[in-house]
């Protein structure tokens, strides 16, 4: 099972709270806080899970999803989407743009240590 997560958020004290939480679980944590060239930065950096805001500057994360899963290789990379957005209406677009799971915000640290075994323990089975 892949131990590199990428964690696509703009909000500084979020990114650095998921990055301490993962770092101290054992994986190795990439961060980036813009939209527009996070398509390249998930390509060149082959993570084995993505965890991505919903609300980025540069481009959304729903079109950095919708852009993922056009690409040959990532159909099945694991998203986690973060989103401040609960609405039922942005979740059924994730989930129709590919999203592995939805999680919105505030959450609590078990949930998303929960959420990131959980996804990379499904894609170590396919």
């Amino acid at each position: 099972m892949g131990r590199h997560v990428l964690l696509i958020e703009d909000e500084a004290n979020i990114a650095e709270a998921i990055r301490f939480l993962l770092t101290r679980d054992g994986w190795q944590v990439d961060t980036h806080a813009d939209g527009s060239d996070a398509v390249e930065v998930v390509c060149a950096a082959k993570p084995d899970l993505v965890i991505l805001d919903m609300m980025l500057p540069g481009k959304s994360g729903m079109d950095i999803l919708r852009e993922l899963r056009a690409i040959d290789g990532l159909h099945d990379l694991p998203v986690l989407m973060l989103t401040a957005r609960g609405q039922s209406r942005d979740r059924d677009m994730a989930e129709k743009a590919g999203v592995s799971r939805f999680m919105t915000k505030p959450f609590s640290n078990i949930e998303v240590l929960t959420a990131v075994r959980d996804l990379l323990a499904q894609a170590s089975r396919t």
